[in-house]
């Protein structure tokens, strides 16, 4: 498996696995490859250091020479713009699961019975397939999608 740091045209930074240096180009090849943020096909490998193991962890200090200083932090990927779009959606989707109920696979039937006034109205979010979302919305029901945390994706 080889880890590539890569970045759309829109310079959104991500990182993905793939199974060989070949895989990844055929994949993009193909345009299989695609940002996780907005969706980009045009994607690229990234300047990447590589990870080299440490030998020195472990033996004793060799007179005379400089103790190894420590590793520096690590550089974000993620702009600044990003981190407050994520942070919106963390937000955004915390209140919802704060204030709505969770009725997890039921929300079909749960979305039509309070559409159709069998129940009390009360806000809910849970699962609903793509097929389940549009006959909701072919039947005038109000329905959104909660996308995944970004963090999530990866």
């Amino acid at each position: 498996m080889i880890r590539y740091a890569l970045v759309c045209e829109a310079g959104h930074g991500f990182e993905s696995w793939f199974p060989s240096s070949d895989a990844y180009d055929d994949q993009a090849a193909r345009g299989l490859v695609s940002c996780p943020f907005c969706d980009s096909p045009r994607v690229a490998k990234s300047l990447m250091a590589p990870g080299i193991a440490r030998t020195d962890r472990g033996r004793a200090p060799v007179p005379g020479e400089p103790a190894p200083s420590p590793s520096p932090a690590p550089v974000p990927m993620i702009a600044e713009p990003e981190r407050r779009i994520r942070a919106l959606l963390r937000a955004v989707r915390q209140h919802v699961v704060d204030t709505a109920e969770h009725v997890g696979p039921r929300f079909p039937e749960e979305a039509r019975k309070i559409h159709y006034g069998e129940v009390d109205s009360r806000p809910i979010y849970g699962e609903a397939s793509p097929d389940e979302a549009r006959a909701l919305i072919d039947e005038g029901i109000d329905v959104a999608p909660l996308p995944p945390l970004p963090d999530d994706r990866n």
